[in-house]
C-alpha cells in the first residue's frame, strides 16, 4: 500500500512539474486548480505584422472562469523580448513550454478591476508599438500573457508571436507550397453495393467533406495551392449520387439517388476547374505493405486508375506522376514499385528523409532519390508548418496562434543567414477535417507576406539548394504499421479469384467485370485500413461472395449433383457434356474449355473431341466426348469433366461422372444373328409343308356320285 501511494505521489508530482514548465510559473495545489478554472484566450493581434515603429499595436483577449466560485484579486501582464528568436529549434521550445523560455520583461502589469463570476468572462487589452518594446529588426519575437493570483502564483498563461517587418527589410523569399488532401475511406466493397452510409452525412455543411468542398472554393483562385485527392472518394460519391444498394448485415436494401452527394462532385468539380491537382493511386493503396507481401502489380494499376477515373470526373487531366505515400513514409522496395509505375516525385516527411547533419538552417525540400527506374525526386515537408496547417483551431483563439506562429515561423525562415533560394512544403494531416475559414486566410497570408511566394508543387525543384540527407528511413516501427499479412493475404486470394472470373470473357483487359474488379481489390488496399482489420473484414467478406457468384454462373450442367451416372452401351460411344451460361449484359460471352480425364485410360480411354466452347449469355452448349473401352468389356470407370480457361487454369468445380460399359454390342450381334437363322428355318419349313398339303389333295380319285333308292326298272 506504502509502496502504492508512493507511485500516485511520484505521478502527481510530474504532473504538477508538466504543467508548471508549460507556463513558467511556480506549483502549487492552488495553482493547479485555478489553471483547471481559469482560461486565458488571446483572441486578436492587430496589426499581425507591424512594420513601422511607431505602429499601434493591439492585443486583446479573455479570461473565462470555468468554475463554481467568484474570483477577485486577479491581475494580469504582458512578458516580451527585444531580441528575435536566433533559431527555429528556439521558436520550438518556446512554443512547447520549455521550462526558461519565457521571456523575462513584462509590461502593464494590471488589475481586473471586479471580480470573475463563475462561468463569467473579463476582457483584457494591450496597446503598444515597436518602438516601446524595443524592436528594432526583422524578426520573430515572444510575446506572453499570464494571470497572477494575489500571491503572485501564474494561473493562467498563453504564449504566441509577434513578427516584426520594419522598413528597408530585406530577406530571402522563400518558395512556400501548401498542400491540401482530399482523401477518405473506401465505402463500398464490390462496385455495386456499399457496407455504409457514411457519405450521406459527411458531404453536408459542416461536416468533413462538406468542410473540404468549402475550402476548395475558397481558395478556387489562390495561388501556391496544391489539392491531393484521391479519385475512389469522387467514385464512391458518384455511386452515392445514383440509386445504389447498401448492406448491413446479412440485409441488402435498395436507396435512391443522393441528391447532396452529387451536388457535392459537381461543386467539387467547379471548384478545382483550374488548380493544381494531384491523383493518389485510385483508393490510396498502402504502396510499402503491397512491396512486402509481393503484390507487386498494384500500385501501378491504381496509378492507371486514377488517371482514368480521375479526368472521367474531374473532366480534365490531372497529375499521377506525383505520390504521397500514407505517413509520408517509403522504404527503397517501394519507391521502386512507385518508380515503375510512372511516378517521378514522391512527398515525404522529414523523418523519411532527414538531413544528413542538420545544417542549422531550414533544410531546401528538394532532394533527390535513386531508383530501379531512374532518379526520383522527393520533396520533404517541413513539419512545423505541416502541423500549423493541419492544427485544432477548436479551442477559442486557437485559429490565431497558429496563424501567428506561421507568421513566425516562415519569418525566421527568411531570416536565416542563407543566400540560396530555398523552398518549404507544409502538408496537413491525410484525412483532416479542415477549419475552412482557418485554412483559408492561412493561404491568403501567405500570399501577403513580403518573404514567401506561394509555388505549386510541381514546380519545386532540385538544384543548389539541396540539403545532403541521410537516405531513406524506414524503421520496425514503420513496418508494423502496415496493413497486416492476413489481411493482404486475404486480398491475394480474392485477387486470384477475381483474375479466374474474367479470364473466361472476351477481351479481358477491356471488359467490365475486369475493371470492376480491380477497383474492389484496390479499395481492398486502401492505406485507410491500417489498424482496422475488424473493419475491413465485411468488405473482403462481400467482394468474395461476388466473385465467387460470378464464376458459379458458369458451370457444367448437373455438376450440383453428388453423383453422376452415364451408361455407354457397347464398347465405345459418345458422352455428351453440358455448360451452362448463366451471365447476362456486358461481357456476357463466355470463353471456356472441357478438360475430359480417365481415371483409369486403361480400361476406358478419351477420344479427341474440341474442347473449346464460346458461350453466348443464357445459353447453353453441349459438347460430344468419344470414349472407348481399351480392357476387359463391361464394368464402370469414373471420369473428372474440369471447365478452364483458355490458358489452363481449373474453372469452377470439378464434376466426377461414373461411366457404365455394358460390353453387349458382339453377344448382341450373335443373338440376332441366330435369332434370324431360327426364323428363316421356320418359315422354310412352312413353307414345305404347304407345298406337300397341295400335291396330295391333287393325287387323290374323284368320288361317284350316289343314287336314290327305288330308281332302277
Amino acid at each position: 500500500m506504502i509502496r502504492k501511494h508512493a507511485s500516485l505521489a511520484v505521478v502527481l508530482a510530474t504532473l504538477l512539474f508538466l504543467a508548471a514548465v508549460a507556463t513558467g510559473g511556480t506549483v502549487n495545489a492552488a495553482t493547479t486548480t485555478s489553471r483547471q478554472t481559469l482560461q486565458l484566450a488571446i483572441e486578436s493581434i492587430s496589426p499581425d505584422l507591424p512594420r513601422e515603429p511607431t505602429a499601434e499595436i493591439r492585443v486583446s483577449g479573455s479570461l473565462a472562469n470555468t468554475g463554481t466560485e467568484a474570483r477577485s484579486g486577479l491581475r494580469y501582464r504582458m512578458r516580451y523580448s527585444a531580441q528575435p528568436f536566433a533559431s527555429r529549434a528556439a521558436m520550438a521550445a518556446y512554443a512547447g513550454g520549455q521550462e526558461g523560455s519565457l521571456p523575462g520583461a513584462w509590461r502593464d502589469e494590471k488589475y481586473f478591476q471586479e471580480a470573475i463570476a463563475a462561468s463569467a468572462k473579463a476582457p483584457w487589452e494591450f496597446v503598444f508599438t515597436p518602438q516601446q518594446l524595443g524592436l528594432s529588426r526583422f524578426g520573430a519575437y515572444p510575446l506572453a500573457v499570464e494571470v497572477l493570483d494575489g500571491t503572485g502564483q501564474t494561473v493562467a498563461a498563453q504564449r504566441t508571436f509577434l513578427t516584426y517587418a520594419p522598413p528597408g527589410t530585406e530577406a530571402t523569399r522563400t518558395r512556400i507550397a501548401m498542400v491540401l488532401p482530399i482523401v477518405d475511406r473506401p465505402h463500398r466493397a464490390d462496385d455495386g453495393v456499399f457496407l455504409d452510409d457514411e457519405l450521406a452525412g459527411s458531404v453536408a455543411d459542416g461536416q468533413r467533406l462538406g468542410k473540404l468542398l468549402k475550402l476548395a472554393q475558397e481558395t478556387a483562385s489562390a495561388k501556391g495551392v496544391t489539392w491531393v485527392l484521391d479519385p475512389a472518394l469522387l467514385d464512391d460519391v458518384r455511386a452515392a449520387g445514383k440509386a445504389h444498394r447498401l448492406k448491413s448485415g446479412d440485409r441488402t436494401e435498395n436507396r435512391p439517388a443522393d441528391a447532396a452527394a452529387a451536388r457535392w462532385l459537381g461543386s467539387l468539380r467547379t471548384a478545382l476547374a483550374s488548380a493544381a491537382v494531384v491523383a493518389t493511386p485510385y483508393a490510396d493503396p498502402d504502396v510499402v505493405a503491397l512491396a512486402h507481401n509481393g503484390l507487386d502489380n498494384t500500385p501501378r494499376t491504381g496509378v492507371q486508375a486514377a488517371e482514368r477515373v480521375g479526368k472521367e470526373l474531374l473532366g480534365r487531366d490531372v497529375a499521377t506522376d506525383v505520390n504521397w505515400p500514407v505517413g509520408g513514409l517509403v522504404d527503397h522496395d517501394a519507391l521502386d514499385l512507385l518508380a515503375t509505375a510512372g511516378v517521378r516525385t514522391v512527398l515525404l516527411g522529414e523523418a523519411n528523409l532527414p538531413p544528413a547533419v542538420y545544417p542549422g538552417t531550414t533544410p531546401h525540400a528538394a532532394a533527390t532519390l535513386q531508383s530501379v527506374a531512374g532518379p526520383v525526386k522527393a520533396l520533404v515537408a517541413d513539419p512545423v508548418l505541416s502541423d500549423i496547417a493541419g492544427a485544432d483551431t477548436s479551442a477559442p483563439g486557437a485559429a490565431l496562434l497558429n496563424r501567428q506562429r506561421f507568421i513566425a515561423e516562415t519569418a525566421a525562415i527568411s531570416a536565416e543567414p542563407v543566400t540560396t533560394a530555398r523552398a518549404v512544403i507544409a502538408v496537413p494531416p491525410r484525412r483532416w477535417s479542415p477549419d475552412p475559414a482557418y485554412v483559408a486566410e492561412l493561404v491568403r497570408t501567405a500570399s501577403g507576406l513580403p518573404w514567401l511566394t506561394p509555388t505549386t508543387l510541381d514546380a519545386i525543384k532540385s538544384g543548389k539548394a539541396d540539403t545532403p540527407r541521410s537516405g531513406l528511413v524506414y524503421t520496425e516501427q514503420n513496418q508494423r504499421a502496415e496493413l497486416g499479412r492476413k489481411h493482404l493475404a486475404d486480398v491475394r486470394r480474392v485477387s486470384g479469384r477475381a483474375s479466374l472470373a474474367t479470364a473466361v470473357t472476351p477481351d479481358t483487359a477491356g471488359s467490365d467485370d475486369s475493371g470492376a474488379y480491380n477497383l474492389a481489390l484496390l479499395r481492398l488496399a486502401s492505406s485507410a485500413w491500417r489498424g482496422r482489420a475488424e473493419e475491413v473484414a465485411p468488405y473482403v467478406a462481400q467482394l468474395r461472395a461476388t466473385v465467387d457468384s460470378r464464376i458459379d454462373q458458369v458451370r457444367i450442367v448437373g455438376g450440383e449433383q453428388a453423383e453422376q451416372v452415364r451408361t455407354l452401351a457397347g464398347d465405345n460411344g459418345e458422352l455428351p457434356i453440358s455448360v451452362r451460361n448463366d451471365r447476362d449484359g456486358s461481357g456476357g460471352t463466355v470463353v471456356v474449355r472441357v478438360r475430359v480425364t480417365s481415371q483409369k485410360p486403361d480400361r476406358l480411354e478419351i477420344g479427341e473431341y474440341e474442347d473449346r466452347m464460346v458461350i453466348s449469355g443464357g445459353q447453353t452448349q453441349t459438347v460430344r466426348v468419344p470414349m472407348a473401352t481399351t480392357g476387359a468389356s463391361g464394368g464402370q470407370t469414373t471420369v473428372l469433366v474440369q471447365l478452364t480457361t483458355d490458358d489452363g487454369r481449373a474453372y469452377g468445380q470439378r464434376v466426377k461422372l461414373t461411366v457404365r460399359t455394358t460390353g453387349y454390342t458382339g453377344i448382341a450381334l450373335v443373338i440376332v444373328g441366330a435369332a434370324l437363322l431360327v426364323m428363316l428355318a421356320a418359315v422354310t419349313l412352312r413353307v414345305l409343308r404347304r407345298r406337300g398339303a397341295r400335291r396330295a389333295a391333287a393325287a387323290a380319285p374323284e368320288p361317284r356320285a350316289s343314287v336314290p333308292a327305288g330308281s332302277e326298272s
